[in-house]
């Protein structure tokens, strides 16, 4: 059998899937951001329409996945599998969302890192020859975010300087085993970290060291350097974590200084929007892929792109116990056609 992993955590894919198709939904607040212009759609309702803001983000989704089959001419029975999962207790997000549609679904619980989570899992599916079509999708809402996490809109809390504003958004990218364009080549599956943060409004220093860790052994495991992508992208540290990654990754003699960047800052404007140390949430890295990074590598301005998807893995019960806070990071590895 060929062997297609590498070291203890990277994988090669001989038969590399390709991204058929990518969209992206979002909020108001979002499209109030530097990347308004490459969203594929914008709702100024924050409820979407709906009753709750958990039915929202359900509707974002169904919107989101209605978005990405019509662009790669498929339909929801053409797909072998759906990998998808949210921030709500229980993933009633995609649950509910895809309740109706008689689709093999594979529910994901990876906090923020759930995209590129989704995107490894469905490669394997694609390149081991066990699906043809998959979908990863993801998603998070600012309102129903705050109402399990921390207070209700109302109670109007104040906000930390370490703070971030989750995402109201929803992403989804389609891989097939056939076809041309963007093609997904490796995968590093992340381990869980524990830095010893305690603080649920810092998550960007409870991630960085996920990121790092990850990073680490994908550039040994592959025998790799920085140098070797156009782009290195993590979601979503936000400010405090960028520059403690910076920081950690240069002790450990990594140079990212000229091809990293943050979903968390890219998505909103950290100097005039009210977002602290910037994005978070499951849809913040979701979104910034599919309305914005892959754009760029479509336009040819990047030939290979890192996307590295962190999650902090609390939940309520586990910080009212004063637990500290673990978390991941899963990377994959993009290129566009001619890097094969």
């Amino acid at each position: 059998m060929t062997v297609q992993h590498f070291g203890r955590q990277s994988l090669q894919f001989l038969r590399q899937p390709i991204l058929l198709s990518y969209a992206s939904v979002v909020g108001k607040k979002e499209a109030a951001g530097p990347l308004a212009d490459e969203f594929d759609l914008v709702s100024r309702d924050t409820s979407f329409g709906q009753k709750s803001w958990e039915r929202a983000e359900s509707h974002m989704q169904k919107l989101c996945y209605d978005l990405a089959l019509k662009k790669a001419h498929l339909t929801m029975e053409e797909l072998d599998g759906v990998f998808t999962g949210d921030l709500l207790n229980q993933c009633v997000g995609s649950s509910f969302s895809l309740r109706d549609q008689n689709v093999p679904t594979f529910g994901l619980y990876g906090a923020c890192s759930t995209m590129a989570e989704g995107l490894l899992l469905g490669a394997m599916a694609v390149s081991g020859g066990f699906c043809r079509r998959v979908m990863a999708m993801t998603s998070s809402h600012f309102a129903s975010s705050e109402r399990q996490y921390r207070f209700p809109l109302g109670y109007g809390g104040q906000r930390t300087p370490t703070a971030q504003w989750t995402v109201t958004g929803a992403g989804a990218v389609i891989l097939g085993g056939e076809g041309r364009g963007l093609r997904l080549t490796h995968g590093t599956i992340g381990t869980i970290v524990d830095g010893g943060i305690k603080d649920a409004n810092n998550m960007g220093a409870a991630m960085a060291p996920a990121a790092v860790a990850t990073l680490d052994a994908h550039f040994r495991d592959l025998n790799l350097q920085p140098g070797d992508y156009d782009m290195i992208v993590t979601g979503d540290l936000g400010k405090l974590g960028y520059e403690l990654v910076l920081e950690l990754m240069g002790r450990k003699g990594y140079d990212l200084s000229h091809n990293y960047a943050d979903c968390g800052m890219l998505i909103y404007d950290l100097k005039k929007q009210d977002v602290h140390c910037g994005g978070s949430g499951c849809g913040c890295s979701a979104v910034t892929l599919c309305g914005h990074l892959l754009r760029q590598m479509k336009q040819g301005k990047w030939k290979s792109l890192l996307f590295c998807g962190t999650g902090a893995l609390l939940s309520p019960l586990s910080v009212q116990q004063g637990l500290s806070i673990p978390a991941v990071c899963h990377a994959v590895s993009i290129k566009r056609e001619e890097e094969r």
